[in-house]
């Protein structure tokens, strides 16, 4: 049906990891509302753990405004409300006893534009492990910067400048910054608004080769706007429209054999 897509082989020999094991993220009949509008409606959807769910879908159709819910980022805006539940490992994250600042270090976030604080590229990754108490001597917290540039792929192209700041870097190597900034503080979900649409293709493809590697031990969700991109990186698709959770399923079932004819619609370029 869809030549244009390549879809991973590992989906395709029925081989991809974590579609086995339990849903990390459960949400249940989610509704979003920004003052009347009503902008998620009734979405139900389990994340496996440890694998790539991408959430595709044209502008304005809920994908980000899903996305947010799973970290609370919908709570820093005075109109929105959140109903429905969504879990974590089983605790409902909206509990009104759930500290947000420890949801957040659970739940990181890579937004669209790349965008590391004014601070050197060391202090970029060291400031949340700081922050939480993660390292009690300077040698602790050099090791997590390390490590952490290294899971991104950065350390050894900044390993000689760690003091410079971390605006100097070109655009991707911002981007794998603040993955890194995100994965220092050990989460267990990482969620990427579209990190790649403001990078080059070569930027781009060093993000999903890092997605490919970060996805052995973290939950990764990410919304994009690209199709290709979707088929290439994750193991399961949830395609959305107008508010709606249309449908999802494996990345290889959803690229060749949709259920629904609105998905094959949008896979096939007829709107979007």
């Amino acid at each position: 049906m869809n030549s244009m897509v390549q879809v991973k082989q590992s989906d395709a020999e029925g081989a991809a990891p974590g579609l086995g094991v339990k849903p990390k993220v459960i949400a249940r009949d989610v509704n979003v509302f920004y003052g009347d509008k009503h902008a998620l409606k009734g979405v139900n959807l389990d994340v496996p753990a440890r694998a790539v769910t991408a959430l595709i879908g044209p502008s304005g159709c809920g994908k980000s405004t899903f996305l947010r819910c799973i970290n609370r980022m919908n709570d820093t805006i005075p109109i929105c409300r959140v109903t429905g539940k969504i879990e974590i490992d089983e605790r409902d994250i909206y509990d009104p006893t759930l500290d947000v600042v420890q949801l957040r270090a659970r739940v990181g976030m890579v937004f669209q534009k790349p965008n590391p604080f004014p601070k050197s590229i060391y202090e970029n990754v060291a400031y949340g492990p700081r922050i939480h108490g993660f390292a009690k001597t300077k040698a602790e917290l050099d090791e997590i910067v390390a490590g952490s540039l290294r899971k991104a792929g950065l350390f050894e192209e900044v390993k000689d400048r760690l003091q410079e700041s971390g605006t100097g870097l070109s655009g991707g190597q911002q981007q794998r910054l603040c993955i890194a900034r995100a994965i220092a503080v050990n989460p267990e979900v990482i969620l990427m608004d579209e990190p790649c649409s403001a990078l080059d293709p070569i930027a781009t493809a060093k993000i999903e080769e890092l997605m490919d590697e970060l996805r052995e031990n973290f939950t990764i969700i990410i919304v994009t706007h690209s199709m290709q991109q979707a088929a290439r990186v994750s193991e399961r698709t949830a395609f959305f429209h107008l508010g709606y959770l249309v449908e999802e399923g494996r990345t290889e079932e959803m690229f060749t054999k949709p259920k629904d004819q609105r998905t094959q619609d949008y896979i096939t370029g007829r709107f979007g």
